[in-house]
């Protein structure tokens, strides 16, 4: 039906999953014998080793490479695959006769062309549909709803597409007419038979969603003189091609063998009228070339039809061509395992659009199941499967194999999970298979990716199977319990007949599956599983299974039959024998062989090989009278052990024959079975031969051998039954005589008694030494004698009147039996014993075959002391006992059996976590805590965590973090202790540290303001010397230049002046280096030498550079013009000259010419680097620095240009004394040269005359006093000051100690601050001068520890 998409998968129910203890898997057979009874009821189940059995991956990777099978998803499914042929076939039909399929939609869904065509079938055909009116009911069959005519829709397109093909099956005469809607897509046909006959192209990848309904390129039937197959026009009248095939079979016979020649030029005759003529309307068929005429057929065409075109003869014969068997390609690529596993990588991703580890598996199963159902969607994928171990290795390891083992996993290379020594131990029948048959004794190999899928089918031989998954993502398995086998069988022939009908054996082939929620709902019982790495899967006989690969994985599989297989084994044969085929091995030769053992096979399998040999010899002795019967006298023995099994298979059904076969001289080399004896040829049956490997009188030594020892027990058992039986007929004999009770008769009833209950307690002791080996690890058996009944049992052994030879050693047993449990009870006497005493006593327990109560107790007192010893030893190491740990050693400890000591450790492991918790959780908050916690009330707390035994992250982080406070602490105080004055990068560095620690700091924040202060400071010096938009940096600005002048003079100037002999000194090529030394510096001394070195190499480089400059302009022989200025020309038009450098310019080049006034000092733009700003504006920026009492670079920098610029007006007014300066003074920011102090002392005089200004340069030379804090007591002060602001700075203004003249504030700029209080200071240089505090910047604790030094006294020394 037509579904918009097909219904959600349901998973079905889990299989059982099986967890063995270390013994229970110590014997692989005895385990799955055990679990059989549940396991079977499933068909599948899934294993998990215990904890730690991971056997090492062993297969030779490199050598590993493989070609995988293509697996096309939607053809795997049986009835998605009838669809597709079905549509192939209609796809042919349309096409043979030029026109293409298009599937049709219907209400925006796609029109399912073989429901449509099964369900008109079912309904009586397209006239009983038609007569009753039926159209709108098949619709809603469909999935269409009702109304809006869908149902004539449907109809209409039945008519066109469908009725046609009905009326060709059936033999009748019909009328084709295809005409596609524009809308629908064109169909793109499968191909199968034709896509399987060729390998495909290398260049062919798998296809991630390719839509089926695209428009192919190119069809795959064409036309054999190399036309291509086009679609007929809208306009192109169709034809009726079997009513013209029917009417010339009646008229004109076997016209179709004519040819005509014409003077030697073959012709195209008409088949019909036989004429040559009108060839443009001729019609040639692309079978078989014959012409016919388009208005001879029946009914006439208008034109001749574009592309393929068939006549009624080869159209009946493409369309009734059988179909070819449905098998799967071979890609045409080798892979290695590392490139198989990058393609199914990128698969899976690019599919689901996510990484291959996140995609659930749920939907991947959900996708998988919608896409094999999907007639729309093709997906391609690949599976290596049937990898064969032996030529590249298994992926276990293997005895004298390539892959060396290390000692410790010496024990994989015999353990019975092995797969490579599953299929021959001595419990495993297959160990009497002679041949090595790959895939069921030796293992084969299985690489997965994603969606690639082993179809519906069950192991060869109805054997058991065994599929252990190394590595990789998990697989998903389905299956089907053995006994619902036909039940399956039947539902998919029932569904998808098509398939069986030419394919009887197809669910043997491998290559189709079909939904499980399908065959669920038809009654099939049905169970999943996912298998993950490290996981065995188990199929039992005749258990149907199928499945597919979640991801990349590796796989590995193997058979092996248990004794409970064998009359599975033999029926197998005979189904085998009704679908004709092959068998891998020969069951009656197998059942020889181990008949030929009879002496060393256990009972079990004795037993049922026995059964399974009566069965052989029965048949064969009836087949053999069979054949005597029919006239077969002559025979001869012959060894079928030394032909292969392709030699001596039946032609008819292809058994392979061992015990006997029918030969024919007319046909040596072809024999048959004794089923088959009419099927061999047609000679009469007297000469035929019966050739036999046993006569019937040599087969009955082996089974009499084999009967001896699988009916030794029963023998004993009857003869012990019939001794009794004796006993008990001669006191029933007593009883009927009325003998008297007499001691004799008493004493024979009381034997009686015991012989019963000796029996009986031995055949339960048998019973239970044969069990031992399935008994789950201690588990009780229900055979078991308890000690009481084995004590009661020795004495009356020893009580009765014969000798029993087992005697002592069941006395012996009883004994070790009794010393066990005195051990027991002495151990468990004990408060809490070892574990290893423990261990030792279960082992030594665990050997004795009686049911021992105490083992019980021993396991839990086991659990107890493993988890008391674990608990102490984790103690034992604090620094490992995490939170995580307790946690879990409590839930252990929960789960145990209560004991006193168990009690005690809990409650004391309890308290600590609770408290660890506790610390933990505050440990954690102190540390997030904002505002930050002190470090005392951090100290206080890490000293009551140091007491507690445990591992607490939280604390220790705590820990560290207040060792990190006292080291950071520490190296605060040190950075200022003794009156040192910090760097700006050390005090930087260690603020950063601090902001890291989570405790609270108290300097911080007193550093972080100095911090923020010299950023202010820093902010306003640029401010105040840097130009706007400059490049430059402050320090750049305030500092000497270090590269000035032609590089080739610096380097020949630096070659000069080095000596060999002289100390190296610190390199001061580059700012960089300036700024590293001034960092570096211990105090201002040192710091201020290196300015003065570095202003010393600025003087030498500007003199060369004036030199260099000059002499551009001075005669020189050479022709060539000089290059200045900015553009590096030659000299034009009226030219600038830079007073520092001596470079010309031209006044176009330089900005803002006309603004240069004429006559002044005009200075270059690469000269002129800063603002020059007066000095009184500057010097309140070193006091300042002084205050906030941190060194840096640019503080270093600006002491240097204000020293040298007071040295500069020093000088200055020594060369004119009776001259002085205005206050505002440029500060010096342009270097100067050796001679430029000359010729500055010869401008400076003539500008002073020229101004005339008259100064007197007082005496400044006063003692200072003693500092005095000052309270202004609401008096009025002095509206006019002594001193005059247009002064020099160097002419202070005197004071004494007057209370009139230090009431009044020196400073420039008075605040003028009222109150009460205001706070005062006194300069602490040559002048005395009291100030505002408010006024300088002065705070009054730094006024209480400091001393303070005004501004004027500050120039005064700088100038002394």
């Amino acid at each position: 039906m037509t579904h918009s998409r097909p219904n959600e998968f349901i998973p079905p129910p889990e299989c059982p999953v099986f967890e063995p203890s270390w013994e229970e898997f110590a014997d692989p057979f005895g385990f799955i014998n055990k679990i059989r009874p549940i396991a079977e009821n499933t068909g599948i189940c899934k294993i998990r080793p215990p904890p730690g059995w991971q056997p090492p991956f062993a297969c030779d990777v490199d050598r590993l490479h493989f070609t995988p099978r293509i697996q096309r998803l939607n053809e795997l499914e049986a009835q998605t695959r009838v669809k597709l042929n079905f549509l192939d076939q209609i796809a042919k039909f349309w096409e043979l006769q030029g026109c293409t399929l298009k599937i049709p939609h219907v209400e925006r869904k796609t029109l399912d062309l073989y429901v449509l065509y099964k369900l008109v079938k079912e309904e009586g055909g397209f006239d009983g549909v038609c007569k009753e009116r039926r159209w709108t009911q098949i619709a809603l069959k469909m999935g269409f709803a009702p109304g809006k005519a869908v149902g004539s829709h449907v109809r209409a397109h039945y008519e066109r597409i469908l009725y046609p093909y009905y009326l060709f099956q059936a033999g009748n005469s019909q009328k084709p007419t295809l005409t596609n809607d524009t809308k629908d897509k064109e169909y793109k046909p499968h191909d199968l038979p034709q896509r399987q006959s060729v390998q495909p192209a290398e260049t062919c990848s798998i296809a991630r969603r390719a839509k089926r309904t695209k428009v192919c390129e190119k069809p795959n039937l064409r036309r054999r003189m190399g036309s291509y197959v086009a679609k007929p026009e809208p306009g192109t009248d169709p034809y009726f091609l079997y009513k013209f095939f029917m009417a010339y079979e009646v008229n004109y016979g076997n016209v179709f063998s004519f040819f005509f020649f014409f003077s030697q030029v073959e012709q195209y005759i008409c088949m019909v009228c036989g004429g040559g003529g009108d060839e443009d309307r001729l019609l040639l068929c692309d079978g078989c070339d014959d012409s016919y005429h388009t208005f001879c057929l029946i009914p006439p065409l208008h034109d001749v039809p574009k592309g393929d075109w068939r006549c009624p003869k080869c159209l009946a014969q493409e369309c009734g061509k059988p179909p070819v068997a449905f098998g799967f390609e071979q890609a045409s690529r080798d892979y290695t395992l590392r490139t198989f596993g990058d393609m199914a990588d990128s698969f899976k991703s690019d599919y689901f659009n996510m990484p291959v580890h996140m995609v659930p598996t749920e939907l991947v199963e959900k996708e998988f199941w919608r896409l094999v159902s999907t007639i729309e969607e093709d997906v391609t994928v690949e599976y290596g499967a049937d990898i064969a171990s032996k030529d590249f290795g298994s992926g276990f390891p293997v005895k004298n194999g390539t892959f060396k083992v290390s000692p410790v996993e010496e024990d994989y290379l015999s353990n019975g999970w092995n797969l490579n020594n599953m299929p021959v131990l001595d419990a495993s029948v297959l160990t009497h298979v002679t041949a090595d048959i790959c895939g069921m004794k030796l293992p084969w190999l299985y690489v997965g990716m994603c969606f690639s899928s082993f179809c519906w089918h069950i192991e060869d031989h109805w054997s058991y199977s065994i599929n252990y998954l190394h590595w990789g993502e998990p697989k998903t398995w389905y299956g089907a319990p053995g006994y619902a086998a036909e039940q399956l069988e039947n539902v998919m022939k029932s569904l998808a007949p098509e398939l069986f009908e030419s394919q009887p054996d197809l669910l043997h082939q491998l290559v189709t599956i079909m939904n499980p929620n399908v065959l669920m709902e038809h009654g099939v019982p049905i169970y999943r599983t996912n298998q993950c790495a490290g996981e065995f899967v188990i199929t039992f006989p005749r258990a149907y299974h199928s499945g597919f690969n979640q991801g990349f994985n590796f796989a590995e599989a193997v058979n092996f039959c248990t004794a409970d297989w064998m009359p599975l084994g033999r029926q197998c044969i005979q189904h085998y024998r009704s679908l004709n085929r092959y068998c891998v091995f020969s069951h009656d030769e197998m059942t020889c062989n181990i008949a030929s053992k009879a002496d060393s096979l256990e009972l079990e399998l004795a037993s049922a090989v026995q059964k399974d040999m009566c069965a052989m010899i029965l048949e064969e002795k009836m087949l053999r009278e069979k054949v005597y019967k029919l006239g077969v006298w002559h025979s001869q023995q012959v060894d079928y052990d030394l032909l292969p099994d392709e030699e001596r298979q039946c032609a008819k059904c292809r058994t392979t024959c061992y015990l006997s076969a029918i030969t024919c001289p007319c046909s040596p080399d072809q024999l048959v079975c004794l089923y088959h004896i009419e099927d061999l040829c047609s000679c009469p049956a007297r000469s035929y031969t019966l050739n036999y490997k046993y006569t019937l009188a040599e087969l009955k030594p082996l089974f009499q051998a084999l009967t001896a020892r699988a009916e030794s027990y029963e023998d004993w058992a009857s003869k012990v039954n019939k001794i009794l039986k004796e006993l008990r007929s001669l006191v029933v004999e007593a009883e009927k005589k009325s003998y008297p009770e007499t001691d004799l008769l008493s004493h024979l009833r009381q034997v009686i008694q015991n012989a019963d209950r000796c029996t009986s307690m031995a055949q339960q002791l048998l019973n239970g030494k044969r069990q031992t080996r399935y008994r789950s690890g201690g588990g009780k058996s229900q055979n078991q004698l308890t000690v009481e009944e084995l004590k009661s049992f020795v004495n009356q052994l020893y009580d009765l009147p014969c000798t029993i030879r087992q005697a002592p050693f069941l006395n012996a047993l009883l004994n070790r039996v009794e010393q066990f449990q005195q051990q027991s009870s002495d151990l468990l006497a004990e408060d809490m014993p070892g574990s290893s005493a423990l261990q030792s006593l279960l082992d030594e327990g665990a050997g004795l075959d009686v049911e021992l109560p105490l083992l019980v107790v021993l396991r839990q007192r086991l659990e107890q002391a493993r988890w008391v010893e674990a608990v102490k030893e984790a103690s034992d190491q604090p620094a490992d006992l995490s939170l995580d740990c307790m946690r879990r050693l409590i839930d252990q400890g929960v789960g145990l059996t209560p004991h006193a000591c168990v009690e005690r450790t809990m409650a004391r492991l309890q308290e600590l976590l609770t408290v660890c918790e506790h610390w933990e959780e505050k440990a954690h908050n102190m540390l997030t805590a904002r505002p930050r916690h002190s470090i005392e009330t951090l100290e206080a707390a890490i000293q009551e965590v140091d007491s507690i035994p445990a591992y607490l992250p939280s604390c220790l982080q705590l820990k560290d973090c207040v060792n990190g406070a006292r080291e950071w602490i520490m190296e605060a105080d040190a950075l200022q202790a003794g009156g040192r004055i910090p760097g700006l990068a050390a005090l930087s560095e260690l603020v950063s540290r601090a902001r890291s620690i989570p405790v609270m700091l108290e300097p911080l924040s007193r550093l972080e303001s100095l911090i923020s202060e010299v950023q202010a400071w820093k902010e306003s010096a640029a401010k105040t010397f840097l130009l706007r938009n400059s490049s430059h940096s402050l320090l750049e600005v305030l500092c000497p230049r270090c590269e000035t002048g032609p590089q080739k003079s610096k380097s020949k100037k630096a070659k000069d002046v080095s000596v060999p002999c002289k100390k190296v000194e610190v390199k001061l090529d580059s700012l960089f280096d300036v700024e590293k030394a001034l960092s570096t510096s211990k105090d201002t001394v040192s710091a201020m030498a290196t300015l003065s070195e570095v202003h010393q190499k600025e003087l030498e480089s500007l003199s060369m550079l004036r030199t260099s400059n000059e002499s551009k302009f001075q005669s020189s022989p050479s022709c060539l013009a000089p290059t200045v200025c900015l553009c590096h020309t030659v000299p034009a038009g009226p030219m600038l000259q830079c007073e520092l450098c001596r470079d010309a310019y031209h006044s176009g080049c330089v900005p803002g010419f006309k603004d240069i006034q004429t006559g002044l000092p005009w200075l270059c733009p690469l000269c002129k680097r800063s603002e020059k700003p007066p000095l009184d504006k500057v010097l309140p920026l070193l006091a300042s620095l002084q205050r906030i009492r941190v060194r840096l670079p640019e503080g270093d920098a600006l002491r240097y240009v204000i020293e040298r610029t007071v040295c500069w007006q020093h000088k200055v007014q020594l060369v004119s004394p009776t001259q002085h300066l205005n206050g505002k003074v440029s500060l010096i920011c342009l270097n100067l040269t050796k001679k430029e102090p000359e010729r500055l002392e010869k401008n400076s005089k003539r500008r002073l005359e020229k101004e005339n200004m008259e100064g007197q340069h007082r005496d400044k030379i006063k003692k200072p006093k003693k500092k005095k804090p000052k309270l202004n007591k609401e008096r009025r002060r002095e509206e006019k000051r002594t001193s005059s602001p247009s002064n020099s700075l160097s002419d202070l203004s005197y004071s004494d100690d007057s209370e009139e003249d230090w009431s009044v504030c020196s400073a420039k700029q008075c605040q003028q601050p009222e109150g009460n209080e205001v706070n005062w200071v006194q300069c602490d240089g040559s002048c005395n001068q009291w100030f505002h505090q408010i006024c300088v910047g002065v705070s009054a604790e730094q006024a209480e520890n400091e001393d303070y030094i005004c501004v004027s006294c500050a120039i005064n020394d700088l100038t002394e």
